[in-house]
This record gives structure tokens, C-alpha cells and sequence, in this order.
């Protein structure tokens, strides 16, 4: 069997700049202007599983009902269905951001539907790695586990992209 695969990264780590924190991402994030972010917990009506998750929708008038983040920030594993991350580690967690199914192809390399099959190609505990997601890569989403000094400024500009695609999706639907 072949090793995982990690996608490439810019190793210039002078030009992608440190790390970023979870309290970073979600400043970042959300301050995007429009962007409401939720972080679940007890007592908000989120399912338990959710709690200390983060995630990010686009609603500037602050009424609109929650429907698809754009992006998320995932800090635990959810049993049964999603621990290909192993997030369980500590002080690991994902950024996962809806980028479409175009730039998920430019970014990874083959479209969102073929991922199915390559799935076992992809290492999804590596850190500071563009991965596809392993739960969402069928919709065109992507991950990185804790964005450090290799994927920090992909990392932003994908949520300004993302944010820029919500966006333009709350515009048509007013």
C-alpha cells in the first residue's frame, strides 16, 4: 500500500507567517464583514457533539435561520462519523472551508466526486497540510489541521474566498 498522500504546501514559512490559533481563526473569520460566528455550547439548542465547535455563516442582517457554514473549526472527534482527523490529540484541531467544487479540483488536484476513490490516498491527521476534507470532500470542502507556518495565509485567503461565495449566495437569495 502506498504512503498517504499530503498535498503540497509553499515551505517559504517567512512569507506565510506563523501559526494561527483557534482565537485567531475565529477573529479572522469573523470579522469578515457579514459573518456571524457560532460557537456551540451548552445551553444555545446545539447538539452535545457540537459543543466547542466554531462555525461561520454569512447573515449581515444577524436574522437570517443557519443554514450551511461556510467554514467550521472543529476541535474533538465525532464518534462514529468523523475521526479520520484524530482531533482528539491535544491541542489539535480542523479549519474546514467550503471552497466549491472548481477551486477544490485546482487545489487538490481532482474534483470533489472522484474523491470517494482516492480517499485512502490522503494522510487527514497531518498538520499545517491543505487536505481534503474526509467527511465533505464530496462538496467541495478542505481542511487544514492546525494552520501553521505553511498553510496560515492559504488559510485566509480560502475563508475570504469562501466568505466572498457566501456572500454572493445571501445576495441572490434577498
Amino acid at each position: 500500500m502506498e504512503s498517504p498522500r499530503i498535498l503540497p504546501t509553499n515551505t517559504s514559512h517567512e512569507e506565510n507567517g506563523p501559526a494561527m490559533t483557534e482565537e485567531e481563526i475565529i477573529a479572522y473569520a469573523g470579522g469578515l464583514p457579514g459573518v456571524v460566528a457560532v460557537t456551540a455550547g451548552e445551553g444555545d439548542g446545539s447538539p452535545e457533539a457540537a459543543w466547542g465547535d466554531t462555525f461561520f455563516f454569512h447573515d449581515p442582517d444577524g436574522d437570517s435561520p443557519r443554514r450551511m457554514p461556510f467554514a467550521t473549526l472543529v476541535v474533538k472527534d465525532y464518534d462514529g462519523y468523523d475521526t479520520a482527523s484524530d482531533l482528539d490529540r491535544p491541542g489539535v484541531f480542523r479549519l474546514s472551508i467550503a471552497v466549491g467544487r472548481k477551486a477544490f479540483e485546482q487545489l487538490v488536484g481532482h474534483p470533489p466526486a472522484a474523491h470517494a476513490d482516492r480517499h485512502t490516498e490522503y494522510d487527514y491527521t497531518a498538520t499545517d497540510r491543505l487536505l481534503p476534507h474526509p467527511a465533505y470532500a464530496v462538496q467541495g470542502w478542505v481542511c487544514i489541521l492546525n494552520p501553521g507556518p505553511d498553510t496560515a495565509s492559504l488559510a485566509r485567503s480560502l475563508l475570504a474566498d469562501a466568505h466572498s461565495r457566501a456572500a454572493r449566495g445571501h445576495r441572490r437569495e434577498a
